[in-house]
């Protein structure tokens, strides 16, 4: 029978190598009279899932809330409690907890082999990103241009059905056709991401959104986790600085640095209903001009 280090020790593996999320809290010290002993462990994912315990009850739920707040803030810390004068508990022992983020390797699915595909594709790869490149340009999406990566000579809803998409995983549109980007984004709406990226300007992006929503009804559109215009305002141009200032918004938010991340409050990401729709978008305006 395998132990709870081994069962913490293999989940923990196995969600790295998914790339998925979660954190990790042990018990590092423990004095007096508490519910575990020091090595404890309790594995909390982001969909709430938990393996392990700290010795339950009343400082177990304590615990479980740290992990979440660490799941959003992305930083380990030590915390310690009296669990007498603390939490009220009979025990009178103290215990110190080590909290801390777990993520593995994310999955990046982008969507066009052009020019800003392919300076994106290799500049993810470098920062820590899976790459599944999808595009039916078989003379563009071939292993000689996409070096490492996973490819999929696919439209994109053939594509997500194949790749079956995470709430772990991040979803990058741009290809040369802005009725593929539609396409994409209509599908990719409909499953499971962590980050959900459209390049072009913001005129292109609220038509196309527009559409979606005509074609939607009643049905509600999840908008919570889409960024477009996509990338951060660097004054980009040309397909290796667009691709850095596209990366550079990935980092920010998956370090959680983005405005009102680490507080957990929503992060303004659909640039284009609050601005002039005939704008720059803040990585490129004319991305056509630049993917083949």
């Amino acid at each position: 029978m395998a132990s709870p280090l081994h069962d913490i020790a293999q989940a923990v593996a196995q969600l790295l190598a998914a790339g998925e999320r979660a954190a990790l809290a042990t018990v590092v010290r423990a004095s007096g009279s508490t519910p575990q002993q020091v090595g404890a462990r309790l594995l909390r994912y982001a969909d709430g899932r938990t393996l392990g315990t700290v010795g339950g009850g009343h400082f177990e739920q304590v615990v479980l809330e740290a992990l979440a707040r660490c799941l959003v803030a992305g930083v380990a810390r030590t915390l310690s409690w009296d669990l007498s004068r603390d939490l009220g508990m009979c025990c009178g022992g103290r215990m110190e907890v080590l909290v801390e983020p777990l993520e593995g390797m994310p999955r990046l699915i982008l969507f066009g082999a052009g020019h800003v595909g392919h300076a994106t594709a290799a500049l993810a790869q470098r920062v820590g990103f899976r790459v599944s490149v999808v595009d039916e340009r078989e003379e563009l999406n071939h292993e000689g241009r996409f070096a490492g990566c996973s490819l999929l000579l696919s439209e994109p809803a053939e594509a997500l059905r194949a790749l079956s998409p995470t709430e772990s995983d991040w979803l990058l549109i741009m290809t040369h056709d802005h009725q593929l980007d539609e396409r994409a984004l209509e599908a990719a709406l409909t499953r499971p991401h962590r980050y959900l990226g459209m390049i072009g300007s913001r005129r292109k992006v609220l038509r196309i959104l527009e559409r979606v929503r005509a074609r939607a009804g009643c049905r509600e559109l999840d908008l919570t986790r889409v960024y477009a215009p996509v990338g951060l305002a660097l004054g980009a141009i040309g397909p290796d600085e667009i691709a850095v200032s596209i990366i550079a918004e990935l980092i920010a938010l998956r370090r959680r640095q983005r405005e009102g991340e680490r507080e957990g409050q929503e992060v303004p990401h659909m640039r284009f209903l609050s601005v002039d729709s005939s704008a720059p978008g803040p990585a490129a305006a004319n991305d056509e001009e630049v993917v083949p």
